[in-house]
């Protein structure tokens, strides 16, 4: 079935706008786009606070976008308000920006070319899509889509343009989502349609740090039954590789965490001892080797801190340890480990969303939340009205929620 015939209009809504770096968000009427050829455009139902909004937030400079600098060398992006990546220097972080990335909604209208949705469908938003043609796509080893993959530069795939204005002049997408919004436009390759009968206030979070966290356990490093886990951070994707751990029948999880607070909530979600770096006398991949008969079978770094990805390396077993890297480093994105570490039998994985191409996995995964086997429910700490989001970026940043789940005005 295809778009209706009908051209859909412009539509002006709140937005929580980002207009500087570390700023709060300001609720702004702001214009959305009609969806473009092969793009949606999505009423957000709920959205919830991931800690990679409030690192790219917090953020001075957008220096992720250096490795992706040559990606368009010919378009002329400077016309449209995007700020030329050129070198280090003229590497400014992009405002003003709506942030928000983890959600759920209903579809309003379709663009010309869309056949996948309807009005009225129910989706969950993601990050990073999948267009089913490329290379990465038809391989079956990767979810790394050439053609909708992780977007820097705030604006849509399509055409390098933003769906957003505010008094006539652009307002910038974050990760080509941008779910701080009543409305939101994404490419049809980065949503998916999921059950109507699945509640859209709690599989939001499937559509990136829950669902990244059980991938990282289950895709990525495999884990198998009986054997020796540990985890660096304990916040939902960290609670998320516990619980996939635990699912396999992991006979040991170690959580590695400085927030003793967050220590009961993760027994219920498999970890079955806990470290307190600061209360160690040692290093504390000593510790792990200790507890755990000379390093564990997998290790897991889920606090976005290169620092630890060596820790985290040195924490496994010879032979065939596997550590797998999950968090977005805010600082020194370069990992530096030792070559010895390799030498003996060691691996080092990067993981995006656990693996999963996000189309074609997310609907099982919400069919297992709908038929009890994974937890949801037990991340979601706080429930906010929309107007109350910089509450929401207040509790993240002292460490008090797992998951604020944000409601729209109905």
């Amino acid at each position: 079935m295809s778009s209706s015939t009908k051209q859909p209009d412009v539509i002006t809504c709140k937005a929580m706008v980002a207009w500087e770096a570390g700023k709060e968000l300001v609720m702004e009427e702001v214009q959305v786009s009609p969806p473009q050829p092969h793009e949606i455009r999505v009423k957000v139902v709920c959205t919830s606070l991931c800690r990679t909004d409030i690192t790219a937030w917090e953020t001075q400079f957008n220096s992720d976008c250096v490795p992706f600098l040559s990606i368009l060398p010919n378009f002329p992006l400077h016309k449209i308000g995007v700020p030329l990546l050129e070198n280090h220097a003229d590497l400014q972080a992009i405002f003003p920006r709506i942030f928000g990335h983890e959600a759920s909604g209903i579809v309003e209208s379709v663009g010309k070319g869309v056949t996948e949705f309807v009005e009225g469908d129910h989706v969950l938003t993601v990050f990073t899509g999948e267009c089913k043609t490329c290379i990465h796509c038809a391989s079956g080893k990767s979810n790394m889509c050439q053609v909708l993959g992780l977007e820097r530069r705030g604006v849509m795939h399509s055409d390098q343009r933003t769906r957003f204005s505010v008094k006539g002049e652009p307002v910038y997408h974050y990760c080509a989502v941008s779910s701080f919004s009543e409305y939101t436009v994404v490419h049809s390759g980065c949503a998916v349609k999921v059950s109507p009968h699945a509640p859209l206030e709690k599989i939001c979070l499937l559509s990136c740090g829950v669902a990244a966290g059980l991938g990282a356990a289950w895709n990525v490093a495999d884990i198998s039954k009986g054997s020796t886990v540990v985890i660096f951070g304990l916040g939902t994707v960290g609670l998320a590789v516990a619980q996939g751990a635990k699912l396999r029948g992991a006979s040991q999880i170690i959580g590695v965490e400085t927030n003793p607070e967050k220590y009961e909530k993760a027994k219920a979600f498999g970890v079955t001892e806990f470290l307190n770096p600061k209360d160690c006398k040692e290093p504390i991949q000593q510790v792990i080797k200790r507890l755990s008969g000379g390093g564990t079978d997998y290790s897991f770094e889920c606090i976005g801190d290169t620092g630890t990805v060596a820790t985290a390396l040195q924490s496994c077993c010879d032979g065939w340890g596997l550590t797998v890297t999950l968090g977005v480093p805010k600082m020194k994105p370069e990992i530096a480990a030792h070559y010895s570490a390799f030498l003996s039998g060691k691996t080092l994985k990067g993981s995006l969303f656990g693996g999963w191409k996000p189309k074609s996995d997310l609907p099982s995964l919400v069919e297992k939340y709908m038929n009890k086997e994974i937890q949801i429910d037990e991340f979601i700490t706080h429930n906010l009205p929309f107007e109350d989001i910089n509450k929401a970026f207040s509790l993240m940043r002292e460490g008090k929620c797992l998951r604020c789940v944000i409601h729209m005005p109905k």
